[in-house]
């Protein structure tokens, strides 16, 4: 029998791993047919609104919420006290980092509401519920809030001085943790033996996500089954189920969460939010669903920032250039509360990612992690790992200039080698695979390097100062997690990815269905996938970490197998042959040594028409799988930016950009090249341009896009891109994520060459127009 409708080598060819497929769901969502969380409208939905502290620290010495109480269409008002009577648990922190002395961090308690003091500008206090949203507003607009302001810290040096305001009576000197990590002895020993010693100032400037759809949530509390459904925006149902679950203090069982299409995230919705709680408390008390999304201005202060570190760095070198040790002391700025990776980023994170592609023999880090009166800091794009590999970029182009080597070469000298691998860094870290220099040589060749002098003369003639930047980087990714790989075969004849990733923008439909293609020769266009519903989910450790690709592939490569396991067996009855002579190749199940065969949709097919299975024969093809865990992958790469800067003004402008990434098995090239600009776009962001500034007293100045700037497509340039794929032996495989690469190779090449135009000159991000012309004429 032949197998008409299984996945001929065509097909593989097409849509097989390495091919550049399409997103699938892109003709969906540019026909505006995405269903997003604001789309959700449930029967009898209710709309909350909330009332947020306009102090960035202060007493809460009372809230009248009578006024808006009596006011049309209004359904209740709910404060802290509320909440807290009802017996809801807090807000947590999952990553758990240690002090220098191995006692634990301080984790001030936070409840969804505010009650005694506000901490930040934004802090929520209350909500109103009506019956439409603009009776909301207006009612929570009535609330009136008495709150006694005391002094503010906004920066994390000056929150870690002596006599700053204290955001938490119990975290002294705003410490949350006071973590280190190194021998120190042996750092100092080789910092006083060394032939040179580079000391520079890094800034990570604080960054507001600023995704496309803001946050939205609608929950709905049934009481006849004590039930509780929340459709919100996130990372990962199952993981929110989980996290729900505890925070209402109720069984995993009850919670399930629902997300659609999800309008960017980059960290910031990898968690619960303090509104989720009150919505639920609304909804079982009114015995209707309760919706909320906030608008542009309240993401601004609620949603969690990004990055915000500042180190004093320093590199130490032999007389020929090449690293001894590397050492940071510095601050990290996780704002008022905790949120629930806060406190890694700047202290394990860029512990781990340090080393990078070199052969460094010490690192000390110490990082001072404090609180101050700020929105909460949580993941951003690298969270953690584009920051070490700026630190360490910039110190290596330091060092070469300050030492009169050439910056290819000190990078050449420094290589770890493909002789060395697995390579063990000083961070405890284990290499699997790279060929750093071959791809650094690469990428010069690709960027044309030897033309650079000519081009900047162009520049020059043209009144504008030309500079070039590497940025040569390491990512250590896919923090090692289980997923859920399952395969169903639908009554239709589609065949269902069921996964505990989420996609909020990164396509995993295409790369996954390129997997299964490839895996079981199933037709590419009949491979449908469902993500995000918690109740078909065992497990799922959300996307984030650069990770799809190593959990969820690898989960849908051991769901394959399992798949082809069975199929053996209900061909053998098909075929009427013992299931240890039948072998599986392109999508057809054969009988070993002959041409006799059945194609695995047509066996599903089959089975579907009630074929029937003797007793210890599978009836269905259908794996529910999870996958274990695979170590961590290690993404590298070398980017080459030059820009031209206007010395009348101080304008930067990327006018050229070079990459060449080491990403392992590349699955779909076209969602790789997309994730790779995008990353760049938003180092060009951070490295150029956005920063977030407080007042004195804590006001967020920069709290609306008049004040605070974000990229545009017109901001970056063209940019060329190739790989030098060296396959992780770490997953089934071989990849190695790219989500998140961008930011770390575009951080310090971007940099780099500004200061090159500069002529040596070191500034701190954002190079701002401002600061480019003052350091021009200081």
């Amino acid at each position: 029998m032949n197998a008409p409708f299984a996945a001929d080598n065509l097909d593989l060819m097409k849509f097989g791993i390495g091919q550049p497929v399409p997103r699938q769901e892109d003709p969906t969502l540019l026909r505006g047919q995405g269903r997003y969380s604001d789309d959700i409208n449930l029967d009898k939905q209710a709309h909350a609104v909330m009332v947020r502290g306009q102090v960035a620290h202060g007493v809460i010495k009372g809230i009248d919420i009578e006024a808006a109480k009596k006011m049309p269409g209004v359904l209740g008002v709910w404060t802290g006290a509320d909440l807290n009577a009802a017996g809801y648990g807090p807000l947590k922190t999952l990553i758990p980092v240690p002090n220098r002395d191995g006692t634990p961090m301080k984790t001030p308690t936070r409840h969804s509401l505010a009650t005694g003091k506000v901490r930040f500008v934004g802090d929520p206090v209350a909500f109103v519920v009506a019956e439409t949203l603009a009776q909301a507003k207006d009612a929570a607009e009535a609330v009136e809030l008495d709150i006694a302001s005391l002094p503010a810290v906004t920066d994390s040096r000056a929150a870690a001085a002596p006599g700053a305001p204290t955001v938490f009576d119990d975290a002294p000197g705003n410490i949350c943790v006071d973590y280190h990590y190194g021998d120190s002895a042996r750092v100092a020993e080789a910092f006083a033996r060394a032939a040179h010693v580079t000391r520079l100032r890094l800034v990570s400037n604080r960054i507001v996500v600023c995704a496309m759809e803001p946050r939205s949530a609608t929950a709905y509390y049934e009481a006849d089954r004590d039930h509780y459904t929340l459709y919100a925006g996130c990372q990962g149902v199952f993981g929110l189920k989980h996290q729900m679950a505890d925070l209402l203090k109720i069984k995993p069982a009850q919670m399930r969460v629902l997300s659609g299409n999800v309008g960017g995230s980059f960290g910031m919705k990898g968690s619960p939010y303090p509104e989720y709680a009150g919505l639920f408390h609304a909804s079982r008390l009114l015995g209707r669903p309760v919706k909320w999304t906030d608008d542009r201005s309240g993401s601004f202060l609620s949603d969690q920032h990004g990055r915000d570190h500042d180190f004093d760095a320093e590199l130490a070198l032999d007389k020929d250039g090449r690293f001894l040790a590397v050492r940071l002391i510095g601050f990290a700025n996780v704002g008022a509360y905790l949120a629930n990776v806060g406190p890694l980023m700047g202290s394990m994170g860029v512990t781990r990612n340090l080393a990078a592609v070199y052969r460094t023999p010490l690192i000390e880090v110490a990082t001072k992690v404090v609180f101050t009166h700020t929105s909460p800091v949580g993941a951003y794009r690298g969270a953690g790992r584009p920051e070490a590999n700026y630190f360490m970029e910039r110190l290596i182009d330091t060092a070469a200039r300050e030492m009169g080597i050439d910056q290819v070469e000190m990078r050449r000298r420094n290589h770890i080698k493909p002789e060395e691998m697995p390579f063990k860094t000083a961070s405890g870290t284990v290499y699997d695979s790279g060929e750093f220099t071959t791809l650094l040589d690469k990428a010069l060749t690709f960027a044309d390097v030897t033309g650079f002098a000519a081009r900047k003369a162009e520049s020059k003639a043209r009144g504008r100062l030309r500079g070039m930047g590497i940025g040569d980087y390491l990512e250590v990714t896919a923090p090692p997690m289980k997923e859920q790989g399952g395969i169903r075969f639908e009554p239709n004849g589609d065949v269902t990815i069921i996964t505990g990733t989420l996609d909020y923008g990164q396509g995993h439909w295409s790369a996954f269905a390129q997997v299964l293609t490839e895996k079981l020769g199933i037709p590419f266009n009949r491979i449908k996938m469902i993500q995000g519903d918690s109740d078909l989910l065992i497990a799922g450790g959300g996307t984030g970490g650069s990770k799809s690709m190593m959990a969820s592939g690898a989960a849908i490569v051991e769901a394959s197998d399992k798949v082809i396991d069975k199929g053996k067996q209900i061909a053998g009855v098909a075929l009427e042959a013992s299931a240890a002579d039948i072998e599986f190749k392109l999508g057809r199940f054969a009988i070993v040594g002959t041409d006799r065969g059945i194609g695995i949709m047509e066996l599903a097919a089959r089975l579907r028409g009630g074929m029937k299975m003797p007793e210890g024969v599978p009836d269905t093809l259908d794996v529910t799988h999870v996958h274990e865990a695979a170590p961590s992958a290690f993404p590298n790469g070398a980017h080459v930016a030059e820009v031209e800067i206007d010395p009348d003004t101080g304008v930067v402008e990327v006018v050229k950009y070079t990459m060449v990434n080491d990403f392992g098995t590349v699955i779909n090239p076209l969602l790789v090249e997309g994730q790779s600009h995008g990353g760049v776009m938003q180092g060009i962001g951070q490295a150029l341009m956005e920063r977030t500034v407080y007042s004195d007293d804590g006001q967020l100045i920069t709290g609306s896009f008049t004040d605070y700037a974000l990229p545009r497509a017109t901001d970056g340039p063209s940019f060329s891109i190739g790989y030098h794929s060296v396959p992780a032996t770490t997953n089934v495989l071989g990849a190695k994520g790219c989500g998140e690469a961008g930011c770390a190779g575009s951080l310090p090449s971007v940099m780099n060459a500004i200061v090159d135009a500069l002529g040596g000159k070191h500034i701190n991000m954002p190079a701002t127009p401002e600061r480019v012309w003052e350091a021009l004429n200081s």
